[in-house]
């Protein structure tokens, strides 16, 4: 695994030139992790940016009383990180772990801040990155103060089209907030009407 498939994302929005490119090449790191891998523990510093190249992640908290609240998804050509924890170097809320094998690129924060210093395209194309979280967060928000749960699980499929098949309905009706009896009831609606 090289840096390829972060060189060919971002080939979507602006090109890198030959010297980023290289620069990814050598400080990329690669990881082939089994399901259940952890990346991210809460308490720990998140000091990554992590894309994924094959398989799926999971970014969650743990409450209290014990209960998983999953908060983001990742699939191929995707990326998912901490934003809080990294920028704010605090320990991190959250746990990112995989949901099965999966095969990631990692760049370590110095390197992140490296390249932001001397690739203005690669600053720019992380920035787009950041931005389009940021604006899926504040739409997840939105869902999940203003509409029904049959809405946030509408929302979810048009979000994650592919998801509902690779992912146990638990890990669903974690991310649309209801449990998993109450999103049997929704998909059995759904599939009456």
């Amino acid at each position: 695994m090289t840096a390829t498939p972060i060189i060919d994302y971002f080939s979507n929005y602006w090109p890198l030139g030959e010297k980023t490119k290289d620069i990814l090449n050598h400080r990329v790191i690669k990881q082939k992790l089994n399901r259940k891998s952890l990346i991210l523990r809460e308490g720990q510093e998140c000091n990554h940016f992590t894309f994924v190249v094959k398989g799926c992640l999971k970014m969650y908290m743990i409450d209290e009383k014990g209960n998983h609240h999953n908060l983001q998804f990742a699939t191929e050509n995707n990326w998912i990180t901490d934003y809080g924890s990294f920028y704010n170097e605090e320990p991190s809320d959250l746990y990112i772990e995989t949901i099965e094998p999966s095969g990631i690129l990692q760049l370590k924060k110095s390197d992140v801040f490296y390249l932001y210093d001397h690739s203005p395209i690669f600053d720019r194309n992380i920035r787009i990155v950041i931005e389009n979280t940021f604006i899926e967060q504040q739409k997840r928000l939105l869902q999940t103060i203003s509409s029904t749960a049959e809405e946030r699980y509408q929302y979810f499929l048009k979000r994650y089209p592919n998801l509902s098949n690779r992912i146990s309905n638990v890990q669903i009706a974690s991310y649309i907030g209801v449990t998993p009896e109450f999103l049997s009831m929704i998909r059995k609606r759904i599939a009456d009407k």
